[in-house]
């Protein structure tokens, strides 16, 4: 067996066995989950994976060859995280992992509670949680980041961004950098034709307004119905871009909660050439349907979105955020890449594109090949697995030796 897949156990190669752990079952973080289990497996790692039972991820892992354990858990911390964390601890107890990966703030904070670095943690943020709220809210993230990266063996950033985010939140860890990556089999050029219409699609206000026959050039946003995803900001922005190409048409893909979506809905109210497709369980049809895929992100890791559209060979504008510049081809950076919160820029970008098909082609197949070359799953997959290696070969005997500052 490739050493890359084993781990030393009493003088013996065994399979190396990890622990995934995730509390968002749908959209960016699931999505990265399964990408690296899919590979993970491929390449003889044992995976198995803690997550609640409601949503996608769960059955998704299971396909893939994943174990899946229940854990229940509520997306917000609050006071039932210590049932949770007893929870985590237990499954913890009867995987016995070499390795628990966890995902996102809920499961980094009921991981690091429940394993206090007696087994090796990696704590993957994927967006620290401090951005997303304000206030003494933002304060008490900020405090329990700081406190907890004892319990990290290593925190993994998805941008050098992200991991400076961290260090100016005096977060003092040991760091590695390890940026999200794609599946480019799932994720390739392909026909550019409009998908068929969804369950959403098929009845109520999306089916009366999806502008799928109308003439001129398609933008579509993949992403989560909320404040993060910025598509307030490019509803505003839309008018200002009909202006120039009166033909463009809008899908926004995704779904998110109800007051937000509601918001966003409204705000769209007046525009005919905007439409709302709702959730879907595989967005490469609508990418490679795309003229141009846009994300206007107010905070991100590294998004994926825009990679996996890059992936499809299809050029993309994406909010100058976390790992965003980090994510682009450099010569994609005069073109693609615009101040958050900015509608007017982010329309002279979206009509700069559109309006230049040569220009456009050329990002799509930088970014196609950039991808390939930088950001293909299977190369994540394996710089997570040396990661764990050298965790496994140098364990600490006190967690507290993981405390690093490496500002230094």
């Amino acid at each position: 067996m490739n050493s890359s897949t084993t781990t030393p156990h009493a003088g013996r190669e065994a399979p190396l066995t990890v622990l995934h752990v995730a509390q968002p079952v749908e959209g960016g973080v699931a999505r990265v989950v399964s990408d690296l289990v899919r590979a993970q497996v491929a390449a003889g790692i044992t995976v198995a994976a803690a997550c609640p039972a409601r949503g996608t991820l769960a059955s998704s892992l299971r396909g893939l060859g994943g174990r899946v354990r229940a854990w229940e858990a509520e997306r917000d911390p609050g006071l039932a995280v210590a049932a949770e964390a007893r929870r985590l601890a237990r499954l913890v107890g009867e995987v016995r992992p070499d390795v628990v990966h966890a995902h996102s703030a809920k499961a980094g904070l009921a991981a690091r509670l429940a394993v206090r670095g007696r087994v090796p943690t990696v704590f993957q943020p994927h967006a620290w949680s401090f951005e997303a709220v304000t206030g003494s809210t933002a304060t008490l993230a900020r405090r329990w980041e700081q406190y907890a990266a004892r319990w990290s063996a290593r925190v993994v950033c998805v941008s050098e961004a992200e991991r400076r985010t961290g260090l100016r939140a005096g977060v003092r860890a040991r760091w590695s950098v390890i940026p999200n990556g794609v599946d480019t089999d799932l994720f390739s050029p392909g026909p550019a034709a409009l998908p068929a219409p969804g369950p959403l699609a098929a009845g109520g206000p999306a089916a009366a307004r999806r502008p799928v026959d109308a003439p001129g050039p398609l933008v579509v946003c993949v992403g989560r119905l909320c404040r993060q995803k910025g598509q307030d900001v490019l509803l505003a922005a839309w008018p200002r871009v009909l202006r120039e190409l009166p033909g463009a048409r809008l899908v926004l893909v995704g779904e998110g909660p109800e007051p937000e979506e509601r918001r966003l809905r409204d705000a769209a109210a007046s525009l005919a050439s905007v439409s709302f497709q709702g959730a879907v369980s595989d967005p490469a049809p609508w990418y490679r349907a795309a003229d141009l895929v846009v994300l206007p992100s107010r905070w991100e890791g590294m998004a994926l979105a825009p990679m996996e559209a890059m992936a499809c060979a299809r050029a993309v504008v994406v909010t100058d955020v976390g790992g965003s510049r980090e994510s682009l081809p450099p010569g994609h950076v005069p073109y693609c890449l615009v101040p958050p919160e900015d509608p007017g820029a982010l329309a002279r970008a979206v009509v700069g594109v559109l309006a230049d098909a040569r220009l456009r082609d050329a990002l799509a197949l930088a970014g196609r090949r950039h991808v390939l070359r930088s950001h293909d799953v299977r190369r994540t997959a394996e710089q997570f697995a040396e990661l764990y290696r050298e965790l496994l070969g140098a364990r600490p005997d006190d967690p507290r030796q993981n405390r690093e500052n490496s500002a230094l």
